[in-house]
Formats: C-alpha cells, sequence, structure tokens
C-alpha cells in the first residue's frame, strides 16, 4: 500500500510532478503511466468491449490522498469529469485522519440470480416442491462453474419468493452464489439459465426470466469514520452538518441529492476501475428505500466528544476479474494504485470513498453553501475553453469571480481584453 497518502502541495502540482508522487507513494514505475494515456486504449481495443465503436471517450483520472482506511494508508483512483470531487473527498479524508481514518468491513461477495416461474397452477406448493430439491438444483448449478466452486465460491443457497402481480401469483427462485473477486453477473447468469429448465419441470410450469437482481442485498459494504470537530469548522458546523443529515433522512427530495453526492465519489472510483457503474448505482438506490420511502444511504451522529460520526452501508458488486478490469488499461493502472488484492478490498475502499465524498458535501452546504467552490472551478473550466494560456487563465478566473459572471462569452471578451492589453 502506499507509504503515506497524505501528499502536501498534490493538487497544485503538474501532471509530471503528480506522477512523480504518486511513483514515489506507491513504487509503481513509469510503465504504470503510459497506461492511463488516451493512446493507450485505442478504438480497436475499445471495439472488444462495445459495438459499432469509432473511437474512444477519455475521462480526467485522478488520485484521492489523505485516506487512511483500517490503518492502511491508500491512494484511491477516481475517474470523473465533475470538478471539486476529489479534491473533497480528499479534504473529507483529512478531516477523518486524526480519528484513525476509515473503518471498514464487508460480507460475502453474494450476488443472486432470479428464475422467473409463470402458468404455475398451486404456487404455494410448487414453492415446497422446489425446496424439497434444493440441494439437487443448487449441485446442477455448481456444475456449470466447477473453477468458481474450487476457488471457494459457487452456489451457497436457494430461496423462494411468491410474488403477486396484477393478474398472476409468480413463483421466483433465487440461486445465491459466491462469486468471489468476480463482479459475477456473468456466473449467475449462466447458472441461472442451466437450472431453470428443470427448476420449472419441479414447479410444473414455464421459466421465463433468468437473470442476476441488482439488488445486491447480500453484498454489502460498510464505512464508518470519526471527523473532527475542529476541523469541520467547530460545533456549530457540527450541528448544522447533522440537521442537513436529517432533513436527507426525512425527505426523498433531498435525499436524491444527499445521495447523488455520495455517489459521486463511489461512481468515480468504480468508473476508474473498470467496474460496472450502472449495476452500483442500481444497488445503491434500492438500498436507499426503506419501507417503501426513499432516504440517505449514510447516517451521522454526534459523539460523547462531540466530533462527527458518520457511517454508509451499501451493497457493492465489484470486481477484480472479467468485463473492463482486465481489458482497459487505465482500469489496471487504477487497481495497481489503489494496490487491492480482493473484491471485498475494493468494494470497503469505494464506500469509504462515498462516505468522505458525502461529508464534504453536507460541510460545504452547511458553511458556505455549494455554489462559492463549484463556480470558482467553474471559472476554471471557462478560461480553459477559451483557450487561455495559464497566467491568462488566473486573471480571468479572478475577474469571472469578482463580476460573479460565469459565462462563455465574458471568458470569451475577457480573453480578447487581454490580448488586446486590456483587462489587467
Amino acid at each position: 500500500m502506499a507509504e503515506n497518502s497524505r501528499i502536501t502541495g498534490f493538487r497544485n502540482m503538474s501532471v509530471t510532478d503528480r506522477r512523480a508522487a504518486l511513483t514515489d507513494a506507491t513504487g509503481c514505475g513509469a510503465e504504470l503511466f503510459a497506461q492511463v494515456d488516451a493512446s493507450a486504449f485505442d478504438a480497436e481495443a475499445a471495439a472488444d468491449l462495445s459495438e459499432n465503436v469509432f473511437g474512444v471517450f477519455s475521462l480526467p483520472l485522478g488520485a484521492a490522498t489523505n485516506f487512511t482506511i483500517n490503518g492502511t494508508d491508500v491512494l484511491v483512483p477516481m475517474a470523473t469529469e465533475e470538478a471539486s470531487v476529489i479534491a473533497a473527498a480528499s479534504n473529507a479524508a483529512r478531516m477523518a485522519r486524526p480519528q484513525g481514518g476509515f473503518s471498514t468491513s464487508s460480507t460475502r461477495p453474494l450476488m443472486q440470480a432470479q428464475i422467473q416461474l409463470i402458468n404455475i397452477a398451486d404456487p404455494h406448493a410448487a414453492r415446497t416442491r422446489i425446496l424439497e430439491r434444493q440441494s439437487e438444483i443448487i449441485d446442477l448449478a455448481n456444475a456449470v462453474d466447477p473453477k468458481l466452486v474450487e476457488v471457494g465460491g459457487g452456489v451457497t443457497d436457494l430461496e423462494v419468493r411468491l410474488v403477486e402481480a396484477r393478474s398472476t401469483t409468480y413463483v421466483l427462485v433465487h440461486l445465491l452464489v459466491d462469486v468471489r473477486d468476480a463482479m459475477g453477473a456473468n456466473a449467475v447468469n449462466t447458472m441461472a439459465e442451466a437450472v431453470s429448465s428443470a427448476v420449472a419441470a419441479i414447479a410444473e410450469g414455464d421459466a421465463l426470466l433468468r437473470i442476476l437482481t441488482n439488488k445486491a442485498d447480500r453484498r454489502l459494504a460498510r464505512a464508518r469514520a470519526v471527523f473532527d470537530k475542529e476541523l469541520l469548522g467547530g460545533e456549530e458546523v457540527v450541528d448544522n452538518i447533522l440537521h442537513a443529515y436529517e432533513l436527507a433522512a426525512a425527505d426523498p427530495y433531498r435525499a436524491a441529492t444527499h445521495n447523488k453526492g455520495i455517489m459521486n465519489g463511489v461512481s468515480a472510483v468504480v468508473l476508474a476501475t473498470g467496474n460496472d457503474t450502472r449495476a452500483v448505482e442500481a444497488g445503491a438506490h434500492s438500498h436507499a428505500v426503506v419501507d417503501g420511502r426513499y432516504s440517505s444511504l449514510s447516517r451521522f451522529e454526534k459523539n460523547a466528544a462531540g466530533d462527527l460520526v458518520g457511517t454508509l452501508e451499501m451493497p457493492m458488486p465489484v470486481g477484480l476479474v472479467g468485463g473492463a478490469t482486465k481489458v482497459h488499461p487505465a482500469a489496471r493502472a487504477g487497481l495497481r494504485i489503489a494496490e487491492v488484492t480482493t473484491a471485498q478490498d475494493l468494494g470497503e475502499i469505494i464506500v469509504a470513498v462515498g462516505l468522505a465524498q458525502n461529508l464534504a458535501a453536507l460541510r460545504v452546504l452547511a458553511t458556505e453553501g455549494v455554489q462559492r467552490g463549484h463556480m470558482s472551478l467553474h471559472a476554471k473550466n471557462l478560461a480553459a475553453s477559451v483557450g487561455a494560456s495559464a497566467e491568462e487563465a488566473e486573471i480571468i478566473v479572478d475577474r469571472l469571480i469578482e463580476e460573479k459572471a460565469f459565462r462563455f462569452d465574458r471568458a470569451e471578451s475577457l480573453l480578447a481584453e487581454l490580448r488586446s492589453g486590456g483587462a489587467r
């Protein structure tokens, strides 16, 4: 792991200097950075991952600093185009360091496949018949993937649910599969296909859908951190953060944006490591529904010392094998920077980043408001988009902030004034 994730001045370094700092911190050589340059993943290679490919779309790839997770310093790869995300996560991680950083844990990597049975005359009896032959069905499923069983995975259990729909009662068979270090979609889908005919025969009906569920509520990752009240800004800031959290817990309109802030961090790490952002997002938002109401994924409290304690638990279906994790060179580089050895390790890092991102957003909202920081970064983007040099950009950014005129046309006119000898 990184010797020290606290890299002073990292955000102010040039790209070349950041690469040198990452090399010093992780021991990764220059070849790692060749993997993350756009030319390392050309259109021909991309064509193996998608269809009708005519090019490659790149995103900024950065490293979040300051993270200590279970006593070990970690540098975290994040791919995102949204300004302030990586800086915010790094700053929140800094505030957790005095209290030991983040503590994480996770369940076994269990994914579920569903087999939908239709045209069942006696659903309750069919459920019982299937459960009577549970061992036989599990053995049939595991025979499909002996390698997964060999490494300690495979089907661990079978459950049968009855779902009352508008016109009928569906019998749903769930295969619970330990997928080890894979995300697991292909494994569980293949198993569901393999046993569906046998299950349908036992139920005396027909099998229709045979596919995983992205409600991965048996594959959870958890993070906890204590954020120093003084670093946060004092007792009043802590109380205001709690008010902001409590609104998200009570109101689904606020919860949607609150959880989006969590996913700013989560999705950035998922993407940087070649995992499926849509699967993780689907699982997260379904997990946020409690007793039929959408609510906050995270929880915040004040401890006896007055510091802020945050916890986050969410589904984390990510892997180290299969898909883009092995094909995409930048994803391989991201996994090397994080230095993870299991999918569970990766999931725990991701949920720690989600909690850090959430705390950072709440702190901004509870103090200066979101626009100040966002607009400063937006001003930098505007200056870059009109073609300003580094020296010109500094002047343009100051003027845009001073005027509160965060528009492309104003950045363009300021650049023209600078180049004609004005606007200084």
